[in-house]
């Protein structure tokens, strides 16, 4: 019986955070060589936002920070992509990763700067905007994505992080 047990457990486990299609996407980190596949987030809930370091929604990172910090514990993880798309990101990713850090003390994933929308796209955008119907219009657009990996919604940069719509949808599939 125990065995058959531990079978069950070990079954739905593995099973159950799969990585999706979606999350099955490598990054560079930022400032770094090093690279990471964001199936080591599956089975998280994930909001994706592409930033910007001079842009008028820069100040969204104090917010990003505060909740991935309230929400992280229960299995919430914010990725941070910049983006030089709309012209208002630096152009050294020092820069971008000393921005983030000393002006607004960010420690949730940052990854490298990448193009989010049109034909050159990033893989990883592109399945988000396939799997949304939605392109990034401008920074720090919002991509939810549920425990299972699939986008649950899109939100337009002036949907911020603490608003009562995006905060709701978090805590709904937490």
């Amino acid at each position: 019986m125990k065995n058959l047990f531990i079978l069950t457990f070990l079954l739905f486990t593995t099973s159950a955070f799969a990585c999706s299609d979606i999350l099955n996407s490598t990054l560079r980190v930022l400032d770094s060589d090093d690279e990471k596949n964001l199936c080591e987030y599956s089975g998280n809930v994930v909001l994706v936002v592409n930033v910007a370091s001079r842009c008028g929604y820069t100040p969204q990172y104090a917010a990003l920070q505060r909740i991935y910090s309230k929400y992280k514990d229960d299995g919430f993880v914010v990725i941070g992509i910049p983006s030089r798309d709309f012209k208002q990101e630096f152009s050294e990713e020092a820069k971008v990763a000393e921005f983030c850090s000393t002006e607004y003390g960010v420690d949730f994933p940052m990854f490298a700067t990448a193009k989010v929308k049109g034909k050159n796209a990033h893989p990883f955008y592109k399945k988000l905007i396939a799997a949304s119907g939605k392109e990034p219009r401008w920074n720090f657009a919002k991509y939810l994505i549920g425990r299972d990996g699939k986008v649950i919604d899109h939100y337009k940069s002036r949907v911020t992080p603490e608003s009562e719509k995006l905060v709701s949808a978090i805590t709904a599939v937490l």
